[in-house]
């Protein structure tokens, strides 16, 4: 049976999100108290997979988890979950909102529910637990007085009551997950995403716009760009995370990284997967159609080359 890591308690939004996978609802679950935990048990072979948030429509990229992909670790993506979010600020029985004096949970979420928090409990002590569900398990055990933003779901698995239903700052609030391994990258189903690391060859005008040349010239959409500090280089030593629609097996997505690694250097790949959601193909089908193309007409010109 698959041995799949992931943020505990029960009742966290990753249980929610790995149990409306059919086939990852089959393995065997393993908690652990941190996603960097997660992942270390992956690298290790304590568990065949991990599941991690690494995405918020709200809040932005869980920083945590994409760090820990980008530098610590050598894993791969295999797919990606998307996941509607509902935040909930649930207290023990017997618990106003005037009674909160500390509410609990892991700071992505409080972060979501900023003003909220701000103008009904504005008083609170903002707390940090590893994970909504110890936020709401906590709270059942410290009493009166703690409150928990965790999933609904939370609230019925500690005990307490929901003071307040949905609570996020902005509607469709939504979470991206993704399932990483040791090896293996999926076959391309026609609807993928491909995430890289760049790192740049050098800081100067124009490094930016001649890595993102390479997808714009071959008509590559990307679905995310951030850029990170390496960790290692000081203030200003930057790399830039990139996810783009197309599989490495794609020819001209394959093109694009070829280029990015002869011109820059440092290209950390971090899987090609089945992607979440309808997107248009449209575009990305024409040049890899354009591209081929080329590639044929150039061949034909290659044999006319004289012996």
């Amino acid at each position: 049976m698959t041995r799949i890591g992931f943020l505990g308690p029960l009742g966290t939004f990753t249980e929610q999100a790995l149990m409306s996978q059919p086939d990852l609802a089959q393995g065997e679950f393993v908690l652990f108290r941190t996603m960097p935990d997660v992942l270390d048990a992956v690298e290790s072979g304590e568990v065949d997979l991990g599941f991690v948030a690494i995405e918020n429509s709200i809040e932005g990229t869980v920083n945590l988890s994409q760090d820990e992909l980008a530098f610590n670790h050598d894993l791969l993506i295999q797919r990606e979950v998307v996941l509607d979010i509902e935040h909930c600020l649930m207290a023990p029985t017997g618990t106003s909102l005037d009674d909160v004096k500390v509410v609990l949970s892991i700071p992505v979420a409080t972060a979501q529910c900023h003003a909220f928090l701000r103008n009904r409990v504005g008083r609170a002590e903002l707390r940090a637990a590893n994970s909504t569900a110890e936020g709401a398990r906590l709270a059942s055990e410290l009493g009166v007085g703690h409150a928990a933003v965790a999933p609904c779901s939370a609230a019925a698995l500690y005990g307490l009551d929901i003071l307040v239903a949905d609570i996020a700052d902005h509607p469709g609030n939504q979470t991206r997950f993704v399932v990483v391994a040791r090896e293996g990258i999926p076959a391309p189903t026609g609807h993928d995403r491909t995430a890289l690391v760049i790192y740049q060859r050098a800081d100067e005008p124009g490094s930016l716009i001649s890595i993102l040349q390479e997808f714009a010239a071959r008509r590559i959409n990307l679905s995310n760009l951030l850029s990170r500090p390496t960790k290692d280089g000081g203030l200003g030593d930057y790399c830039f995370i990139i996810y783009a629609d197309g599989h490495i097996a794609d020819e001209l997505l394959a093109d694009a990284v070829r280029a990015l690694r002869a011109k820059q250097g440092r290209v950390k790949f971090l899987g090609s997967y089945p992607a979440a959601g309808a997107h248009a193909h449209e575009a990305r089908e024409h040049a890899d159609a354009r591209w081929r193309e080329a590639d044929d007409w150039i061949r034909s010109l290659r044999e006319k080359i004289r012996d």
